[in-house]
């Protein structure tokens, strides 16, 4: 992995309101945080920040980011997203959380799992394969992130699984998930309804008929007797 340079712009701007007006402008506010120095409020280009991101979708990214205010520039630093905010209507990103990291100490970071192959309990015996994990948290020096894990589930039949010891992680990557976990698993197919199953009914009314039947035929010959 390498990183992706970001130039980012110093902001002054707090507030609802001037935070609107930063987005109208067509940047996202962010805010830097490091482990010793006290937040730092930026803003970022949003075309320029949307296109790395689509680029680089389901990856977990590192950016070198140069702050400028106007056309000096601050300082700069390495980071990795630590949250990204989204409108809850039209899902475009609207705030953005940086972590300062250093490339030469490890980091907990989550990578997204990619199901590799065909399994035969899917293909040929018609189960379905049921997700347990969909990204997997790792520890790794930043540039050693993987962009994902392979799970392989070419051998799977019905009721195989995939546990996180069998995923083949990268060289200088490890996890401290819980080796016995399940990543995914082969059920069988649904059991279909039996035919004609659901047209069968009840068998008391037509006995409550009958027995309605009898009542009758027994008081007409009741008359018959009186007469």
């Amino acid at each position: 992995m390498e990183e992706i340079k970001l130039s980012v712009q110093s902001r002054k701007e707090v507030g609802s309101q001037r935070i609107k007006q930063v987005r109208r402008q067509g940047f996202v506010p962010a805010v830097i945080y490091g482990k010793d120095a006290q937040p730092v409020t930026v803003k970022l280009d949003k075309k320029v920040f949307e296109k790395i991101r689509r680029a680089h979708m389901g990856e977990s990214v590192v950016y070198h980011l140069d702050v400028f205010d106007g056309d000096t520039r601050l300082s700069d630093c390495s980071v990795i997203v630590k949250e990204e905010q989204h409108h809850p209507v039209t899902d475009e990103i609207i705030h953005v959380d940086f972590n300062v990291i250093s490339l030469t100490q490890e980091i907990a970071v989550k990578v997204g799992l990619v199901v590799k192959g065909d399994a035969p309990g899917v293909k040929k015996n018609h189960g379905s394969l049921e997700h347990h994990m969909w990204d997997l948290e790792v520890i790794c020096l930043p540039m050693n992130i993987p962009q994902h894990i392979d799970v392989d589930i070419s051998a799977l039949e019905i009721g195989d699984s995939v546990f996180v010891k069998d995923l083949v992680l990268p060289e200088g990557v490890r996890t401290k998930e819980d080796l016995d976990a399940v990543v995914c698993t082969v059920i069988p197919p649904m059991r279909e309804e039996e035919p004609g199953a659901a047209a069968e009914g009840p068998t008391e009314p037509e006995v409550l008929k009958e027995k309605k039947a009898d009542s009758s035929a027994g008081k007409d010959k009741d008359k018959a007797s009186e007469k």
